[in-house]
């Protein structure tokens, strides 16, 4: 992974960096916590321009998850209801479930965007929550891009500090990434344990 994401970067330069960081959000094995700390080393030894990968970075991510985003208002939140209430009992899930949700979403979504945008292991999800609600496309950018323009700079600020040793960016963030999807694996688990013992 480390190598073709290194030899992608350094025969694209910047256009390399935004088609990586545009994979990582249709693909989340490819992690943008490699990807900007090595442009930021990429900085450190005078071959590129901070300002531009750092650019580079957010318009790629920016252009992946406007697929994601679109994906969740073509598919709808009625359709996703319908087939919550065909086969969501398999899971504890129903229509109305989803109705919640989406109406949690539209009190909260700007924040939701913004601070998902900066969690690891969510960052590619939230766009889909997003279109499925139906947020309007300009608040979804700009927040979006906020959110964006903090991850990738400090990764890349972070590559630039650490140079030759930008890998352990990867390193000190995979462990919180999955800290983080753990709790919120063991958060699902307590609310449908919690909606079953209240269906009996």
């Amino acid at each position: 992974m480390v190598e073709w994401i290194t030899s992608t970067m350094n025969s694209l330069g910047y256009l390399g960096i935004g088609f990586l960081m545009f994979m990582e959000n249709l693909f989340p094995p490819i992690p943008s916590e490699l990807i900007m700390p090595l442009a930021g080393f990429t900085v450190s030894q005078g071959k590129m321009n901070f300002q531009y990968a750092v650019l580079a970075g957010v318009v790629g991510t920016i252009l992946g998850t406007l697929l994601w985003y679109y994906a969740g208002l073509w598919v709808g939140e009625k359709r996703v209801s319908e087939l919550a209430d065909h086969y969501g009992k398999w899971i504890g899930v129903t229509g109305n479930d989803i109705d919640k949700v989406n109406r949690w979403f539209y009190r909260h979504g700007t924040k939701a965007v913004l601070i998902g945008r900066l969690v690891p292991g969510i960052r590619t999800l939230i766009s889909l929550p997003a279109g499925l609600s139906g947020m309007r496309l300009m608040p979804f950018l700009v927040y979006s891009t906020i959110g964006t323009t903090i991850w990738t700079f400090a990764l890349t600020y972070a590559g630039y500090a650490l140079g030759a040793n930008y890998e352990l960016v990867d390193e000190y963030l995979a462990p919180v990434s999955k800290i983080i999807l753990g709790i919120l694996v063991v958060a699902f688990i307590v609310w449908l344990m919690q909606r079953r013992k209240r269906s009996i």
